[in-house]
């Protein structure tokens, strides 16, 4: 048996240059990347401008009350992958016997209880003092002039709204008024600005500045109060974020009750001293190798290991079983994956994780052992420590229907191809999820950027979505929702605990060969983010796809462990696919005991990557057609 060749024709080229790429979730924040580059910048400027502007053109998959996480290697350094850890942990109050005390038994799916102290813009403004070159307010300009003067909203943006129209005129009339116009949400291609989160950017800016006074010639800086250095100046802005009006505004909004996706009203518990406690921070990204690459991925705190492990395991096999295009490598895939899954739910968290065993070859030996001819349909971690186990219940959709009972219906995944309102499996299948409560399925974006000197960068911001909490009007934006990933029942490995981080699922990813890195890649998609970014792998490492063709090639995922995202539900067996796949392929599965949910032509996975030849300085870029809104960019 041959390894599926690909098909001839594909969506975009495959972007070929030696100068500078960008891939993106959004064209604006593609384009306006790439000026950087073309500017002079290198990529971790170009990153930073670029993120900042997804803030204000994708606020229903990332915002700046949200987190990230990326993956990046330096020219300098080029054997050295490290991690951006723009994580923030569960704020001081966020105690399990609070949120019990509240009548909950899950953190809620939106709402203040939801949020964990943002990250994302501390994040940014650290990758940029260490990394980039150029001043911030250079940097901030693009989306400072979307979010003073306007872009046009895209259709995704107002059917997002349209979904949560009601939650907001109803119970968060901040929201109302920041995103309805005259009680409707905008039309696409409407202008759209947010003059608030406008005037915080350039508080940042200014607080590089130094203090001011005010004479004949307007506000000028003190110049012998004012930050001497481009690095103590985006230090200026750190403290200002965590420290000023941002943090001041939060305390103050969150105090207030508010309706939470439990379909009851509740304050939050994240105080200014939170934010100020918080700071963003790098370490070594934890590797395997496959195939002679070395994949690069966040520690246990994120998701990001179990892709480490379901390569561990697929690495020794047939070629032919590491082809998601047939039956046989479909339910290999699958069946790894659970394994993998079923680890994170075990081990992973902010705490000790036994990862140098989770990922060694005698225990992926041990594990690739049970994947059998039928799919199981049991939740099976491995046994490295004892009781280590998913300890927080099991429950299906169905199973947990009667607790999101009356706080409205699921909306239609807008980027599904045929609708799926019946079957909640498939609404999670598709982006965004969101339903009529706020709460989200697996809502990111994603940014990757290669420079002509060889820096090279993965990013996956998230959270602080529009529909997450009610919009805090002096600052034009709202809280994440990401403490939704821990639970309420004790001893289990993600325990919601003041202090620690929630496991987050934002997974970027990078390649490198022979110790100089060549691919960086991700895609939005919560639980299914490494899942797609697999498939990807194995088409272009084994299968040898270009990464246009990779991204282009039909996708599947399983669900077949507890979800991430409130209401935390499974699928025993469960297996989402695009039609592609294939009605011969699709019935195989079936027969195998595979729950297969079809989810349309073009709805799975969101993948962007850039590439970089290091023998030769060629480099590529490559976006995901689906939904019609990522692009790449590049010379």
């Amino acid at each position: 048996m041959t390894y599926t060749a690909p098909p001839a024709f594909t969506t975009r080229p495959d972007l070929v240059g030696t100068f500078g790429m960008t891939a993106s979730t959004h064209w604006l924040a593609t384009a306006s990347a790439q000026a950087v580059l073309e500017r002079g910048g290198n990529a971790f400027d170009a990153a930073v401008a670029g993120a900042f502007v997804l803030h204000v053109v994708e606020p229903h998959l990332n915002g700046p009350g949200g987190d990230l996480t990326a993956v990046f290697a330096t020219a300098d350094a080029p054997d050295s992958p490290t991690v951006l850890m723009g994580q923030g942990p569960a704020p001081a109050g966020a105690t399990v016997e609070h949120y019990r005390a509240e009548g909950l038994d899950l953190v809620p799916g939106s709402g203040a209880l939801a949020a964990a102290v943002p990250g994302a813009v501390d994040a940014w403004l650290l990758l940029l003092r260490d990394h980039g070159t150029w001043e911030l307010g250079d940097v901030l300009a693009y989306a400072i002039g979307y979010a003073r003067d306007g872009h046009p909203i895209t259709a995704r943006v107002t059917e997002t709204i349209g979904a949560v129209s009601d939650l907001f005129t109803e119970h968060w009339p901040t929201s109302a008024d920041r995103w309805l116009v005259d009680g409707r949400p905008p039309a696409p291609g409407d202008l759209v600005a947010n003059p608030a989160y406008a005037a915080v950017l350039e508080g940042l800016v200014a607080a590089g500045e130094g203090p001011t006074v005010t004479g004949r010639g307007g506000a000028a800086p003190v110049s012998e109060d004012a930050p001497t250095g481009r690095e103590d100046r985006i230090e200026a802005a750190r403290t200002e974020w965590a420290e000023g009006l941002v943090a001041r505004s939060i305390d103050e909004f969150v105090r207030r009750p508010h309706r939470h996706s439990s379909g009851t009203d509740h304050a939050g518990v994240i105080r200014a001293s939170d934010l100020a406690a918080f700071r963003a921070g790098f370490e070594p990204a934890a590797t395997v190798e496959f195939r002679g690459h070395t994949v690069a991925k966040t520690g246990a705190w994120g998701q990001g290991p179990a892709l480490l492990q379901v390569l561990a395991l697929l690495d020794p096999l047939p070629d032919e079983l590491l082809d998601p295009s047939t039956a046989d490598g479909a339910h290999t895939i699958i069946e790894a994956q659970k394994l993998a899954m079923a680890d994170r739910e075990a081990y992973y968290g902010d705490r000790d994780v036994p990862l140098e065993a989770l990922l060694s070859s005698e225990y992926a030996d041990a594990r690739r052992a049970l994947i059998g001819p039928r799919a199981s349909l049991e939740l099976r971690p491995g046994d490295l420590v004892p009781g280590a186990r998913p300890l927080a219940a099991l429950r299906t959709d169905d199973e947990a229907s009667g607790a999101v009972a009356g706080v409205g219906e699921p909306t239609v995944g807008s980027f599904a191809e045929t609708p799926v309102d019946d079957d909640p499996l498939a609404a999670a299948s598709a982006e965004p999820a969101v339903d009529a409560t706020g709460a989200t399925r697996g809502d990111t974006c994603h940014i990757d950027v290669v420079d002509r000197w060889g820096n090279i960068v993965s990013a996956t911001p998230s959270g602080g979505w529009l529909q997450s909490s009610p919009t805090i009007p002096a600052i034009g934006f709202c809280l994440g929702s990401r403490l939704q990933m821990a639970w309420l029942d004790e001893g289990t490995a993600s325990t919601l605990e003041p202090g620690r981080r929630p496991r987050t699922t934002l997974t970027p990813t990078l390649v490198s060969r022979h110790g100089r890195p060549v691919v960086a890649l991700g895609s939005p998609g919560g639980d299914q983010q490494d899942q797609w970014q697999l498939l990807y792998l194995l088409r272009t490492i084994v299968g040898g796809y270009t990464p246009q063709q990779a991204i282009d090639a039909p996708a599947l995922h399983t669900t077949a462990f507890p979800g991430s995202f409130w209401p935390r539900t499974w699928t025993p067996g469960g297996v989402v696919v695009e039609d592609r796949l294939g009605d011969d392929v699709i019935a195989d599965l079936e027969s195998r005991g595979h729950r297969v949910t079809r989810a349309g032509d073009w709805s799975l996975g969101r993948l962007s990557s850039v590439t970089r030849d290091p023998a030769t300085g060629v480099l590529s870029a490559a976006a995901n057609p689906r939904g019609a809104q990522a692009y790449a960019a590049g010379r």
